[in-house]
């Protein structure tokens, strides 16, 4: 009697050391295969797909994706964007809607005139080191007040003025290029963003030098619902 019940008290605890067993590589099984599901996700790829949906949304033939209940319910465990967007505030430019994309698809990230300061940047990091988006797009568009009112250079109450001193150098070398001035700003702020990003130590000066991590300029256009991206040496171009 002694013998079965030894047996028996034995069973049970190996069967709990199996289930332990079991149950961590079931975690380990997963969360490889969450960061597998990431590492497929290049940079190339996320921006192929920002384009892709664009050109949807222009020609009217958007699918809206993931925007149905069991998306819902599929990210209450959590979140995997594969881009993240650093928007302007301006209600005419959703990120999600302008690039045909659904919940849980990209990080987004808006200010007016995407000026980006200190939560900005901690925002950012963590969408690219702790959420896997490999891709970062800096989102500018036409006829942004923000950067008009940086070539104007209204008078303005509050906090304002720190946006606007924020985008004044691009401003300012604006002056020196052909044709409007407040789009050539619109273009040439998103380009500052952009070396500004990428020089952001120490997350993302490392991961876009490795080239794990893309950061990219583009400008919607309010009238036609365009996205156009901007070349790498967009700055390096321009007149000083």
């Amino acid at each position: 009697m002694f013998m079965f019940l030894y047996l028996l008290v034995l069973h049970q605890i190996l069967k709990v050391k199996v289930m332990k067993q079991l149950s961590v590589c079931l975690g380990l099984f997963l969360m490889l295969s969450y960061y597998s599901v990431r590492a497929q996700v290049t940079p190339e790829r996320a921006l192929a797909a920002l384009k892709e949906g664009n050109s949807r949304f222009v020609a009217g033939k958007s699918i809206k994706p993931h925007q149905d209940v069991n998306r819902i319910k599929e990210l209450a465990s959590g979140q995997k964007p594969f881009a993240v967007i650093v928007g302007c505030s301006d209600s005419r430019v959703p990120s999600e809607i302008i690039f045909d994309q659904g919940l849980g698809d990209l990080f987004i990230v808006r200010t007016a005139g995407q000026v980006s300061s200190y939560a900005s940047f901690g925002s950012i990091e963590f969408a690219n080191a702790v959420l896997g988006a490999k891709l970062i797009v800096v989102l500018g568009h036409t006829q942004c007040g923000a950067v008009a009112a940086a070539c104007k250079l209204p008078e303005v109450p509050g906090h304002i003025v720190s946006l606007i001193n924020a985008i004044k150098p691009a401003a300012k070398l604006a002056k020196h290029q052909h044709g409007d001035e407040i789009e050539n700003a619109v273009k040439i702020n998103v380009a500052m963003q952009v070396e500004q990003l990428k020089n952001l130590e120490p997350v993302l000066t490392k991961s876009t030098k490795d080239n794990s991590t893309m950061v990219v300029g583009a400008v919607y256009d309010l009238k036609t619902g365009k996205v156009e991206f901007l070349p790498e040496n967009y700055l390096s171009n321009l007149k000083s």
